[in-house]
């Protein structure tokens, strides 16, 4: 089915009933989509606003999970801003005129490298999340598994009889007030901050919000272009003595959007106030027509739960991050990737009892982790370096804006992330068989690629000129270096591995890889030979017996987990050195 505005595409019995269309419920009916399972999406929205393009950052690990799906060449094609415009984001006194002085510059920020990217198949892209959810909508649209429904919300969701397991009792209504109630297997609440799938079962977010708001507006001028003193950047960050904030181009054609920090939520923020706000950021009188005005205020929530049941939170329903370094967006599809595998394996019959539990056991330390650091970027924006001397000419001004420098460091964390975005790790949870090597600290900014169980599989470009993760099967996939297997035939040496999934139905692809393209054996990388990893692309257990990894299969699919000594206590021939 297509997507459509009319109650008769809406089943009276669904498997997988997502509430909100956004891009956390999209991308998970697109993702269930690929692994065969059917769903149904409900938002209320019929069209996607383009004047509220809040999220602008798509990172480098989303990139990738929309590069499985077939559509990180289709975002970027979408994207009015390709990332050969510019990768930096500058902090300055202003963008025009003399008194336009560069203070701090962050390099490849939101991994926004151009050519090939080593740390994922995919660097990040700069594009308005509007765009993003275009994309998505057409991709949902052409997709027979996806039922997309417009101009429909989902009011009120109870489990049948009490039960949390389902099925569940929707009612989903439209704007003239006509109602229908479905009934669903699995719920899925991905219907944003104010949920009604998370008031179903009596959840609250939990934390706080700043003290001071922000105003977005999002504006057109034919001359700032032109007028900008400075260097390409996606972002400039003006430091100023009455006015800070954010300035970058939406696209390339004159339209441009700005984040005034700082601002007394008290305060109605009319269109001309908005458009003196940011005269007052990019230092000129150039020509502004204001499109639109956003006031809002960051908030650091997060549910106490994920799930109960077969009813599941999603993206902003579960937690709401902070903006600063961009994480939130990225944050909700992370949510989703891992929610896919686990609901189409509990569809599809291999899913253990642990398997479905695990999704807030893992995602939940995650939010935790982003709001925290996002924060704390909260508590350094523009305004708080202001110096009524960083634009004066002379020796007065040349201390101001060094000594703006130094403090600025502290920055680095909001645009260069990348611990965040590809270190994080599920190295607590009951789906991972842990081993005694060590493992990198946790640190915001410094990613070191480790193969340590629960952390992301270590990206690599092989010699064949591959990714290693076009290696990956849709369910699991077991890896093995090929400069260690020393000739033995993968479906002989991993017998056991293949016996395990034929007993117990999990979808394992065996796979020989090696060497990187700098001649490195993968194994050097791994700590081991051989890696089972999760369809989600994270190591679920290492080593080189085949035995053990047939059991970690069983661990990894959530039936039955397993201690460290249990694995290492089984005796089999070692399929590698």
């Amino acid at each position: 089915m297509t997507a459509s505005h009319h109650a008769a595409d809406l089943p009276a019995e669904v498997q997988v009933l997502i509430a909100g269309g956004g891009p956390s419920g999209l991308f998970l009916a697109l993702d269930l989509a690929s692994r065969g399972i059917a769903s149904t999406v409900v938002e209320p929205r019929t069209a996607v606003d383009h004047t509220r393009p809040r999220a602008k950052t798509t990172n480098a690990r989303t990139m990738t999970h929309l590069r499985r799906l077939g559509l990180a060449d289709p975002l970027r094609n979408a994207a009015p801003l390709p990332v050969d415009y510019g990768q930096d984001v500058i902090f300055c006194t202003g963008l025009t005129g003399p008194a336009a002085h560069e203070l701090r510059r962050f390099r490849n920020a939101f991994q926004l490298v151009p050519g090939r990217y080593g740390p994922q198949p995919e660097c990040g892209q700069q594009v308005p999340q509007p765009v993003l959810e275009e994309v998505l909508r057409s991709a949902a649209t052409d997709n027979p598994l996806v039922t997309f429904v417009t101009g429909w919300t989902v009011t009120d969701a109870s489990p049948a009889g009490g039960d949390a397991t389902g099925p569940h009792a929707v009612v989903v209504a439209d704007s003239s007030g006509d109602c229908r109630t479905l009934s669903a297997r699995f719920l899925i609440g991905a219907d944003g901050g104010s949920s009604t799938v998370r008031r179903s079962l009596g959840l609250r977010l939990e934390g706080g919000s700043a003290a001071l708001s922000n105003v977005s507006i999002l504006f057109r001028s034919q001359s700032l272009a032109s007028a900008i003193a400075l260097d390409p950047a996606v972002q400039y960050w003006v430091v100023g003595s009455e006015t800070s904030g954010m300035v970058g181009p939406m696209d390339l054609a004159g339209t441009w959007w700005a984040i005034v920090q700082g601002v007394d939520p008290a305060i109605n923020v009319s269109t001309e106030d908005a458009a003196a706000m940011v005269r007052s950021l990019v230092g000129a009188e150039v020509d502004i027509d204001v499109v639109a005005t956003d006031p809002w205020t960051a908030r650091m929530l997060l549910a106490p739960e994920y799930s109960d049941g077969s009813i599941f939170l999603v993206g902003d329903a579960a937690h709401l991050n902070p903006p600063w370094g961009g994480h939130g967006f990225n944050t909700c599809i992370g949510d989703a990737a891992n929610l896919a595998w686990k609901l189409a394996a509990a569809i599809n019959g291999w899913a253990g009892p642990g398997l479905l539990p695990s999704y807030g056991e893992e995602r939940r330390p995650v939010a935790a982790r982003t709001i925290r650091d996002a924060a704390e970027n909260g508590k350094a924006l523009a305004y708080h370096f202001a110096d009524t001397h960083l634009a004066a000419a002379g020796a007065r001004g040349d201390a101001a804006r060094q000594a703006a420098n130094a403090a600025l460091a502290v920055k680095q964390s909001e645009f260069d992330s990348l611990g965040l975005v590809l270190g994080y790790s599920y190295a607590d949870s009951s789906l991972v068989v842990p081993d005694a090597l060590p493992a990198p600290a946790e640190d915001p900014i410094d990613y070191i690629p480790s193969a340590t169980p629960g952390a992301l599989l270590p990206h690599a470009w092989l010699a064949d000129g591959t990714s290693l993760y076009s290696h990956l099967g849709a369910g699991f996939t077991l890896l093995a270096d090929a400069g260690a297997l020393a000739g033995v035939p993968a479906s002989e040496a991993f017998q056991p591995v293949l016996a395990a999934a034929a007993r117990t139905g999990v979808p394992v692809t065996i796979a020989v890889v090696g060497p990187a393209d700098d001649g490195t054996h993968l194994s050097q990388v791994w700590g081991a030979g051989t890696l089972l990893v999760r369809p989600d692309q994270h190591v679920a257990w290492r080593g080189n017996s085949a035995a053990a990894a047939g059991a970690a299969l069983s661990v990894a699919a959530g039936w039955s987990p397993i201690s460290l000594e249990t694995t290492r206590s089984i005796r089999a021939d070692a399929v590698l050195p």
